[in-house]
């Protein structure tokens, strides 16, 4: 038997790309996203790991790495990045379970995880994972959903909410929505293994009046300026973390591409390339691959 994990927030059939970012009037949250990783990303890189990759939105940015791993739980949002990127060595997609993730230690140079943290119900142990997977000085950005923002606080103060802002227990605002106290992610990125260099906020102006009457152009403008901020306070409802991964777990060297993954289920590596998938000697598990989709799924 494997051990249990955490649930996991599936977007299986979503149309969230569409739905949320090309029809939902969020250009400027997207920009303002792009300003932050051109900040804080490496400018070039061997193998990066994007965790919730989803559909794809982040992943033209990380032009300067040789090859960038998507992963996401659902098979119908890496079908739909399949169609945004095409297929090629470039890219591999992966379908797999953050809390099992089925890649050899050390096997990236760099990891990203964009608006995905706020579904973790175990979000050390999510982070735990991440940590593994990673060689010692690889960089590792992280971007959260803040519960101390502004708006909670004046909503606290006003007694129109009655979680604390300032408490450092997540709080669950809707099934499987997570908001995070910064100083407790920071706590769980120490606690894994990892050094934090920079902290910037994001979406300082994530209002419709502002969206309305200001062109989107001048609100990145300004939330760019307002983002050299983020080492002093976090008060925004988005903050991106740049981490260096320390210590000694993980490898030295990048793994080649035939040793890149592991079986998830019983931790053995590598596994053997079979018709139709990937299998492993230990346990006799095959992991299917179908349309260029690695699925590492229970």
């Amino acid at each position: 038997m494997t051990d249990p994990t955490p649930p996991v927030c599936d977007y299986e059939g979503s149309d969230y790309q569409a739905r949320f970012w090309d029809q939902g009037g969020r250009a400027y949250e997207d920009a303002a996203e792009a300003v932050a990783l051109r900040r804080l990303l490496p400018a070039a890189g061997t193998r990066l790991l994007e965790l919730g990759a989803g559909a794809g939105r982040n992943t033209p940015r990380y032009r300067g790495f040789e090859q960038v791993v998507l992963l996401d739980y659902s098979r119908t949002q890496l079908q739909q990045a399949q169609q945004r990127l095409g297929r090629s060595e470039r890219y591999r997609y992966v379908a797999a379970d953050i809390y099992r993730l089925p890649f050899a230690p050390g096997a990236f140079d760099a990891a990203t995880m964009i608006r995905t943290l706020h579904h973790m119900a175990d979000a050390p142990r999510a982070l735990g994972q991440v940590r593994q997977v990673l060689r010692p000085g690889s960089v590792f950005i992280l971007e959260f959903a803040n519960k101390q923002h502004l708006k909670a606080i004046f909503r606290y103060l006003l007694r129109r909410q009655a979680w604390s802002p300032f408490s450092p227990e997540p709080v669950e605002f809707a099934a499987l929505n997570f908001d995070f106290h910064p100083g407790a992610v920071r706590g769980w990125l120490r606690g894994c293994g990892f050094a934090i260099e920079r902290q910037i906020t994001v979406s300082h102006f994530r209002m419709g009046l502002f969206k309305r009457i200001l062109p989107t152009g001048l609100l990145v403008r300004m939330d760019s300026l307002a983002q050299l901020t983020g080492n002093w306070w976090q008060l925004t409802p988005s903050v991106f973390v740049r981490a260096r991964a320390t210590g000694q777990t993980g490898q030295a060297a990048l793994p080649d591409p035939e040793s890149l993954f592991r079986c998830p289920a019983c931790g053995h590596a590598p596994l053997s390339a079979q018709s139709g998938g990937l299998s492993c000697s230990r346990c006799g598990r095959l992991w299917p691959e179908e349309e260029g989709i690695l699925d590492f799924r229970f």
